[in-house]
């Protein structure tokens, strides 16, 4: 394997769930170069290629499709802000969550529509249809979240919705 395919597998590796953009920045290749040795890795099998919610998300083998899922969502800070909320509280109701991470409620149901989709969060409902948000698989999402490290420019994206949010309710 060429040095720079050796570099994109282990940039991979320690970043799963990456995206293109993020390669081409991160390990300074022409775009070209990076689209070249990231095909020859899907084709060895050596990485895998899955598109989630319209952007193209790179993973070693070893990570399954919950795991990739969830991988591509917890790379947003509200996400991942959300997610920490829930396992250092546990089971919560909605406007725990709101308040904590200081988000719009739609910003938040944004998030968990996504969140319950790939099943990391379920919705339950009482007897008097109040929700309650559950981690579904908490010691395979504490152990996810480890491994994600956001990008600048999806820290700055989150960031400005947040500063968006805060208008709106004004």
């Amino acid at each position: 394997m060429s040095e720079t395919r050796t570099r994109v597998a282990n940039y991979v590796a320690d970043y799963p769930g990456v995206h293109f953009n993020e390669l081409v920045r991160s390990l300074d290749l022409a775009p070209g170069q990076v689209q070249h040795h990231i095909r020859r890795l899907v084709d060895a099998d050596a990485v895998v290629r899955e598109e989630i919610y319209g952007q193209t998300h790179y993973y070693p083998p070893e990570f399954d499709a919950w795991e990739r899922g969830a991988l591509a969502l917890f790379r947003r800070e509200t996400t991942r802000d959300v997610l920490g909320y829930l396992l250092e509280h546990g089971d919560s109701n909605p406007s725990e969550v709101v308040d904590a991470v200081g988000i719009a409620r739609s910003t938040l149901e944004w998030h968990l529509g996504h969140l319950t989709e790939r099943d990391v969060v379920r919705k339950e409902r009482d007897l008097r249809n109040r929700v309650t948000l559950t981690l579904a698989r908490p010691e395979a999402t504490a152990r996810l979240l480890d491994a994600v490290s956001p990008s600048l420019p999806e820290r700055f994206v989150d960031r400005f919705t947040r500063l968006v949010d805060t208008f709106l309710e004004g």
